[in-house]
């Protein structure tokens, strides 16, 4: 199960939701700071995972004015395929693909300056990323354990980061000097 799918999937274990107040929940969380899920693809998540037998669909008949919506619910199935992948993301390290590692790879074919201004650049980002998250979190609180969890790992790899790409560009500069 991919992230955007988890990420779909228990949103809807919390309560019956229809997609419009999913993109919703999404955009309130700030879910898009860690995981890769777009608001085009939450109708086809959705459907391929009514299709996997993890979520069932009914129409609702709207309350007053507006149209009728499609609501999704939670199947014993996907609750227990929902338990296993918390448990199993939560329990086994993923390796990351990040594209830094693939530009370090081809840090040789660079001018030196060229090099530098990408890796300060990529500083600049990590500082510029590290405050989003720290105002995100300050505008959201006060918030549940598990989701001030979320916003400190995050914060902390940020920061790893940053730490190293400052240390990388040193190691750099020695060497250029």
């Amino acid at each position: 199960m991919t992230n955007a799918e988890l990420a779909i999937l228990t949103l809807i274990a919390e309560t019956s939701r229809h997609g419009y107040e999913i993109e919703q929940i999404i955009e309130e969380r700030g879910m898009r700071e860690w995981t890769e899920i777009g608001f085009s693809s939450i109708y086809y998540l959705l459907n391929k995972l009514e299709k996997q037998g993890c979520v069932v669909s009914r129409i609702e008949k709207p309350v007053g004015r507006g149209p009728a919506r499609k609501v999704y619910e939670i199947t014993e199935s996907g609750l227990e395929i929902h338990r296993k992948v918390v448990i199993e993301a939560l329990s086994t390290p993923k390796p990351s693909y990040s594209s830094l590692l693939l530009g370090l790879a081809n840090l040789p074919g660079l001018s030196s300056n060229d090099a530098f201004t990408a890796l300060r650049n990529y500083q600049e980002s990590l500082d510029d990323r590290l405050e989003q998250i720290r105002s995100r979190r300050e505008s959201q609180r006060p918030l549940q354990y598990f989701v001030e969890a979320m916003f400190e790992h995050s914060m902390a790899m940020v920061e790893a980061e940053l730490n190293w790409i400052k240390s990388f560009i040193r190691q750099m500069e020695a060497k250029h000097d």
